[in-house]
């Protein structure tokens, strides 16, 4: 079995154990994921599965969006509400001092990654040193915040709403600890959801459970193709003759494809055959298109 399964992961699950249950109900060895979701986070979590898994490294779009609720006043080790609470301060920010205060986490920002997070430092999770009590030094990352907006905000309760489109390998925990301590408070997480992962959407997914519906059923509709990982790259047809040369691993004249203007660009395309099944990924070298990815 070969593809994408996207998944409403819920809360109590970690990404690992919908891996493993993803596993355990379609009986494939291969099978992994294109971004971890905290156990208490929800939300879009695409499962790469069979020769899907090679694309694990090449995703062309690993964008996400998110909506993020928050509470000011309050910080913990985890940077959200279900960690141990280490600080406390009075809050009274205003809806538009928060509106002011994004303007500064929109486009590439740094981030140091939270002391609970899979991040490895000198080949140890960082969570691991956190259960142990410690704190160590982590490097900065640049991620970029496309967009990033205010849907909501409670001033008596200092409780709200984000809205965020971002890079991956964006820290949302952080970003609302930065957000906070830029307002002279501090600040937890209360919820996440992931409703756009890697250009799959929320509404294209299924729970566990319904998951487990489905092939009781016999129904395969859940499984999305392995080109659909692709579709930010054109596609390209080719004939018969080229389909076969090029599955053996052989390059193509651009010349006689319609890449035939792109001599000298390095250009990644889905290749098809004449009846649009997908056959690989190739890359434009010179005069010629060579394959970059077999699946």
């Amino acid at each position: 079995m070969d593809g994408v399964i996207l998944i409403r992961k819920e809360k109590a699950y970690t990404s690992f154990d919908v891996v493993a249950v993803v596993r355990r109900l379609t009986g494939q060895r291969k099978v992994g994921h294109t971004g971890t979701l905290d156990p208490n986070a929800t939300g879009v979590l695409p499962v790469l599965l069979g020769t899907a898994t090679k694309a694990q490294d090449i995703i062309p779009c690993r964008d996400k969006k998110y909506l993020a609720d928050f509470k000011l006043g309050v910080a913990t080790d985890t940077l959200d509400i279900w960690g141990t609470v280490t600080e406390e301060k009075p809050a009274r920010v205003s809806k538009d001092e928060i509106e002011k205060a994004l303007r500064g986490f929109r486009g590439e920002i740094e981030q140091v990654p939270p002391m609970y997070s899979a991040v490895s430092v000198d080949g140890k999770r960082l969570y691991r040193y956190a259960r142990e009590g410690k704190t160590v030094e982590r490097p900065t990352r640049s991620v970029t915040v496309y967009s990033l907006a205010l849907q909501a905000f409670d001033e008596a309760t200092q409780t709200g709403r984000l809205d965020i489109h971002c890079s991956g390998g964006t820290y949302v925990r952080t970003l609302i600890d930065d957000l906070a301590r830029s307002l002279g408070t501090v600040g937890v997480m209360t919820d996440l959801l992931r409703y756009e992962a890697c250009g799959y959407p929320l509404d294209d997914c299924m729970t566990l459970d319904e998951l487990k519906g489905a092939i009781e059923r016999g129904d395969t509709g859940y499984l999305h193709s392995v080109e659909s990982i692709f579709m930010t790259y054109d596609a390209l047809e080719v004939s018969d003759k080229q389909a076969n040369r090029f599955q053996n691993g052989n390059p193509l004249e651009l010349a006689r494809t319609a890449l035939r203007d792109h001599a000298g660009d390095q250009k990644i395309v889905r290749v098809r055959d004449r009846q649009g099944s997908f056959l690989s990924l190739g890359i434009t070298d010179g005069e010629a298109l060579k394959v970059y990815k077999h699946f």
